[in-house]
């Protein structure tokens, strides 16, 4: 509990200066955006926050009001993992109001239409570009650009603050925070300085009531070592291999002794068998983006137009899920887009919904503890997993929840939608639910839409799954 203990030792001067400095923090509201036709039917705000001492590193957020009652309906705080993942996609590919319409690009703006299976019809949720250097958030010096996990969570709590003492009505709401994938490094920790932060009385108090992850990042211990059994699982290796596997590398298949030659020829073939599978779904295919000389030089003209002489997006195939990137890449980087979402001119060159380029530096090993002290309070929690997803297993979910030791009060069952199996799900003591979504990919909300939002609008309620 080393680590825990010491990112409840928050810095108390920096707390000082969020809860008395009272930031002007200036928001727009939108009212129409570039390729959806006619006035949004939601409320949507934009706005940037200063998340650190010297308020250099600037994190933007879209803001969308519950189009229930915003009043009393939950306020959920929603991360994108990565690292570098813009809210965009948490907005657009899985729980927001839109998405985009995947027709094929002929050099006009790519459109959005309304996602019937948005979460915001029973929840107000802010999508934030983190950390720095995500989406549309920057920083001004390059000191403020460097983050680790630890000054992530950090900045994701400050960020939190800030912006329920200039919203001062979603105060009293009940809260959550949400994320998915990477994001499972960050949540829990944001969790319990929320947590410990109430307990020492500090203000504004906050209506802590919950945590949600999906396919979530925990520990490589049980992530990566999952994807073995993952693979024999779903009849990606044969029985002979993975026994091999198992027997000779000891269950291990992340940290492997370079002398162990029979491992490392297992851990070979067994690469072989997986190499052309696509991960986030173990289903669909696996579509590499690329570059067609003719598509490039038949849109040059257009891109330079737009963008300037530097971009060059990916060119994705039509067809393939992935492609959803590309029209993103376009719409996000289109100057009028920008404008109408009162993105600072200057602060970001290109954008791109995922920055693989981050400094970043992944300092926290483990959330495990976290997850053990949040549900030792009592915090509710849903931890869900697409059930075909290589990247985050749901066998490694399983295991880690499996080491809290905690009572079964829910045994294994399945959920159902219109009368359907959408996942199973298991109830621990405390609060804690488990569920796969059936069907689901490493973004489950991407792939089951309809599942999901039946999925959260119960355990948001409060309801059974």
């Amino acid at each position: 509990m080393a680590a825990a203990s010491y990112f409840r030792c928050v810095c108390f001067h920096f707390i000082l200066q969020l809860l008395f400095s009272k930031p002007a923090v200036p928001f727009s509201s939108i009212k129409s955006l570039p390729g959806f036709s006619g006035s949004l039917p939601f409320k949507l705000e934009t706005g940037y926050i200063g998340v650190n001492e010297k308020e250099d590193v600037q994190f933007f957020y879209y803001f969308i009001e519950s189009e229930g009652n915003p009043r009393e309906d939950p306020l959920m705080l929603w991360f994108t993992g990565g690292p570098g993942c813009s809210a965009i996609s948490g907005l657009t590919f899985e729980i927001g109001p839109l998405h985009f319409n995947m027709v094929k690009y002929n050099g006009s703006l790519p459109t959005l239409a309304l996602n019937p299976y948005s979460w915001t019809k029973v929840a107000s949720i802010i999508f934030v570009d983190s950390p720095a250097g995500t989406g549309f958030s920057y920083s001004r010096s390059f000191q403020g650009s460097k983050t680790t996990d630890t000054t992530h969570a950090n900045q994701g709590y400050g960020f939190l603050i800030k912006w329920l003492l200039n919203h001062p009505s979603f105060i009293a709401n009940p809260l959550y925070i949400g994320g998915d994938s990477y994001s499972g490094m960050i949540v829990p920790i944001i969790v319990q300085k929320i947590s410990d932060g109430i307990e020492a009385g500090y203000e504004p108090l906050l209506n802590l009531k919950g945590y949600l992850l999906g396919n979530p990042a925990t520990d490589p211990k049980f992530d990566f070592n999952s994807k073995v059994p993952f693979a024999h699982r779903m009849a990606i290796i044969p029985d002979e291999l993975y026994k091999r596997a198992k027997r000779s590398c000891k269950g291990e298949y992340i940290e492997i002794d370079p002398s162990n030659i029979q491992c490392s020829n297992d851990l070979q073939a067994i690469s072989k068998c997986t190499e052309r599978i696509n991960n986030p779904h173990i289903l669909e295919p696996k579509c590499p983006s690329n570059r067609p000389l003719n598509k490039i030089a038949e849109n040059r003209r257009y891109l330079i137009e737009r963008y300037g002489e530097s971009y060059e997006p990916e060119f994705r195939r039509f067809g393939c899920r992935n492609y959803n990137d590309f029209l993103c890449n376009i719409w996000a980087n289109n100057k009028s887009v920008q404008r109408a979402l009162y993105v600072r001119k200057g602060t970001v060159s290109v954008w791109t919904r995922c920055n693989m380029h981050l400094h970043y530096q992944k300092d926290v090993e483990s959330t495990v503890s976290y997850h053990f002290y949040l549900n030792s309070k009592g915090c509710r929690a849903l931890i869900y997993s697409g059930d075909h997803d290589m990247n985050m297993p749901y066998l490694g979910t399983q295991l880690w929840i499996k080491s809290l030791n905690l009572s079964i009060v829910d045994e294994w069952r399945p959920w159902l939608v219109d009368l359907q199996v959408a996942g199973f799900t298991r109830g621990y003591s405390n609060h804690l639910t488990y569920a796969t979504v059936k069907g689901g990919g490493h973004t489950a909300p991407e792939y089951r839409p309809k599942e999901c939002y039946a999925m959260f609008k119960r355990w948001i309620s409060q309801a059974p799954l």
